[in-house]
């Protein structure tokens, strides 16, 4: 269940991420978190907590809950 939210997590970040057309770098400039950690997000080697979420959420203008969907 754990690799299920991590791989969905992944997914959406880059893609809402993309959506508004950031790179890694800038994301990670504007949420105040490391390049390094939104990659490892991304590549699924991290997963993040809900209040990094919901940092993340807010920069992307998006609710946290998407994070999770499929």
């Amino acid at each position: 269940m754990v690799h299920k939210a991590q791989d969905n997590i992944k997914n959406n970040l880059k893609k809402y991420r993309l959506a508004k057309g950031l790179t890694q770098e800038k994301l990670s400039e504007l949420c105040n978190i490391s390049c390094d950690y939104i990659s490892e997000i991304e590549r699924g080697k991290r997963c993040p907590s809900m209040k990094r979420l919901d940092m993340i959420a807010e920069v992307l203008n998006v609710d946290s809950y998407l994070f999770l969907k499929p």
